[in-house]
């Protein structure tokens, strides 16, 4: 008798903890297959210190094959399932497509972007939800103080100088408080750039930051931020974004380079393509995270409606501490559809926030106890590291580093401005055109109805040598003949495939020109119930 297929679609904290789970409990009787666009799993809380310099890329990622020893991992993106025929089709990082049948499966796809219709967002703004975004984020924020520093004109050193983050959430407030102290460092005992005041503003239009936390927190983060130097500006967003600045919502203009948009997530439009029960975006799952009616299917995570048993009537929030209990409680069940174990019912119980502020400031709460300061700092480092399911050494060896050492500020110019535009399926891969990927996008792109996007006329790959290395796009505002050279392509839509969304970076400069090719739209236009769920974090480590 063959062995049961499970499949796993999506390896973010619910999908990831599942195929942990099923692993330990199927020792082998059951054939799992987990389908991601990348071969890592990507702790999302310490992204910020990768922005800031703390830590290195790869210290928070995690191998998927190196720590799921029993699970086949495919590489690639769904792009449907077709739930009579029990298959999951799907596209590789190659171009290739490729079918997955299952006699499970588990739908762990995740959140895409929320983005709002404000002009010029799409264009300006970038992510954080991906490494591109954050290794991008780096250099360009890195670049903005050294061309600062050799700036003839007051006025343009200001406006490089200053930098402008939506959202005021756990990753919107954690990158300007990294973002802040990265900045400092950079002008901090440096002769040439004496008198440089980098300047960071953080928006939001909820009336304190960090609105979902408790009061006292919200105080403790917001009293941080100020003392700083951070600009906080509560009841305030964006009304447009432009190539020299973003006018907001009260009516006045800043000068700015560089735009990061932390305002949230939407369901992945993959669960709606199902054509099932949905709730918000998201696919109704019972207590036990199955499908009605569909007794081969769950779904967990930001994907899933699941409801809150301590809240009758109401649903989990979209949140990285729920996606991960519930990955081990869909592991758990869909093991028990099989006959190996019982089944259960999702529960949770809140222990806690922890939010990191940089440096040796925090914001906590665990077990109800309000913390700040040196304390809170360390419990939520003690935290992530006992939380994390890989490199803790190598991420408290880089803590140990940051703390005697200084950072080093040098653009690796590894990840560009048009390779993480904002309005994108996967922030979770850097675009490169001249690649076969592009063409694997188009193909997917057609197949949802809309005209596929192609690479500009003459726009090189960046893996071929046809050109001095590193050449950056031209600049409108600084180059006036920037329309005799080819534009970088723009974003990349799939409205019904898997997606991995995520949020935010900056505007124009030497460095970056990620306007999108004519006739690309500006913006996704958003389910009409999604909600604008904060960014997924970590509460408490059960």
């Amino acid at each position: 008798m063959s062995r049961p297929r499970i499949v796993i679609v999506g390896a973010g904290f619910a999908g990831y903890r599942a195929a942990r789970t099923l692993s330990r409990i199927t020792r082998r009787q059951a054939d799992i297959t987990l389908l991601n666009p990348t071969d890592y799993f990507l702790y999302l809380p310490l992204l910020p210190q990768v922005a800031a310099g703390i830590l290195e890329p790869r210290r928070v990622t995690v191998s998927l094959s190196g720590t799921l020893r029993h699970v086949r991992l495919v590489l690639g993106e769904a792009d449907s399932i077709d739930l009579d025929g029990n298959t999951v089709h799907y596209t590789g990082p190659e171009g290739d497509v490729g079918t997955l049948p299952y006699d499970r499966l588990i739908l762990a796809a995740g959140s895409v972007n929320k983005l709002l219709p404000i002009p010029g967002v799409a264009e300006h703004a970038h992510g954080f939800r991906g490494l591109p975004e954050a290794l991008y984020l780096r250099d360009h924020v890195t670049r903005q103080v050294e061309l600062a520093a050799t700036a003839d004109d007051p006025k343009s050193c200001a406006a490089r100088c200053t930098f402008v983050v939506v959202g005021a959430g756990y990753t919107g407030t954690e990158v300007a408080a990294q973002g802040q102290l990265f900045t400092d460092s950079q002008v901090r005992k440096h002769p040439l750039r004496a008198g440089m005041r980098p300047r960071w503003l953080l928006l939001d239009i909820a009336d304190r930051v960090l609105p979902e936390m408790d009061e006292r927190l919200s105080r403790t983060a917001d009293r941080v931020l100020r003392q700083r130097g951070v600009d906080v500006r509560m009841g305030t967003s964006v009304k447009e974004a432009t190539h020299n600045g973003v006018v907001l919502s009260d009516g006045s203009f800043v000068d700015t380079r560089t735009l990061v948009w932390c305002v949230g997530v939407r369901p992945d439009p993959l669960a709606e393509s199902l054509e099932l029960p949905m709730e918000k975006g998201r696919l109704l799952v019972d207590p036990h995270l199955q499908v009605p009616g569909r007794p081969e299917l769950f779904a967990a995570g930001d994907a899933a409606a699941v409801p809150d048993l301590e809240k009758p009537g109401e649903y989990t929030p979209m949140t990285a501490q729920h996606a991960w209990r519930q990955g081990r409680t869909v592991g758990q069940n869909v093991a028990a559809s099989l006959g190996m174990g019982e089944r259960r019912t999702y529960r949770h119980r809140d222990l806690g926030f922890v939010v990191d502020l940089g440096g040796v400031k925090a914001a906590a709460n665990p077990l109800g106890v309000p913390l700040s300061g040196v304390a809170a700092g360390a419990v939520t480092r003690g935290y992530h590291l006992a939380a994390m399911p890989g490199n803790r050494v190598r991420v408290a060896a880089d803590w140990l580093l940051d703390a005697v050492l200084p950072r080093q500020a040098v653009q690796l110019g590894l990840v560009r401005s048009w390779s993480v535009p904002l309005d994108t399926a996967s922030p979770e891969l850097a675009r490169v055109p001249g690649r076969s990927e592009t063409g694997a996008q188009d193909k997917k792109t057609e197949k949802h109805g809309e005209p596929a996007g192609k690479q500009p006329a003459g726009e090189p790959a960046r893996n071929q040598a046809d050109g001095p290395e590193g050449t950056e796009p031209p600049d409108p505002v600084q180059d006036p003949d920037a329309a005799k050279h080819p534009e970088p392509p723009g974003p990349v839509k799939r409205p019904n495939s898997r997606a991995g969304g995520r949020e935010p970076g900056s505007g124009t400069d030497a460095d970056t020109d990620g306007r999108p090719p004519p006739g690309t739209p500006a913006v996704h236009k958003p389910h009409p119930d999604a909600p604008i769920a904060p960014e997924p974090r970590y509460q408490d480590p059960s």
